[in-house]
């Protein structure tokens, strides 16, 4: 992994539930904030559709992780359609923190306080290695699409529209 003594509190337990789940790729440090695809895009030198968005919505009256590829927008009621929910919302910066234990622009996929459904987009499998937040705006690590699923255990479905 990385050298884990110098990582924020919130990224180490990231590194750990990646080390536990068998992710090779580094927790990497960013000197600057990429609390956006944007701007981790421009600070890994990659796509942004390469960078898998962390964004937590509220289904039926649970918590809902969307890795979405920087590329686009979730439309969210497609996405309700598909899942056969009732609605989806953007969660509040309260639901998100309470969720997951870490804050909008640096939610990993891995690392909550308890399991949440996870849906992959699919958009991200056109990507050899993609870039997740580890818990903070200044942490990523990499990943391929298949690793993405296999250690959210979500499911897969197109979330643009």
């Amino acid at each position: 992994m990385t050298d884990t003594t110098r990582l924020p509190a919130r990224t180490q337990l990231v590194a750990d539930a990646l080390e536990r789940a068998g992710v090779r790729g580094a927790v990497v440090a960013l000197p600057d904030s990429a609390a956006t695809a944007v701007l981790a895009a421009g600070a890994l030198g990659c796509e942004v559709g390469a960078i898998a968005n962390s964004l937590v919505f509220w289904a039926d009256d649970r918590p809902l992780l969307v890795m979405t590829s920087g590329r686009h927008r979730v439309d969210t009621a497609a996405l309700a359609r598909r899942l056969h929910r009732t609605a989806i919302v953007r969660a509040t910066p309260d639901q998100v923190r309470t969720a997951t234990g870490q804050a909008i622009g640096g939610v990993s996929p891995v690392g909550h306080p308890d399991p949440i459904e996870t849906v992959v987009d699919e958009a991200l499998a056109d990507y050899t290695r993609i870039w997740a937040a580890a818990g903070t705006p200044h942490t990523v690590f990499p990943t391929s699409f298949e690793e993405l699923v296999r250690i959210t255990g979500g499911s897969v479905h197109p979330v643009d529209g």
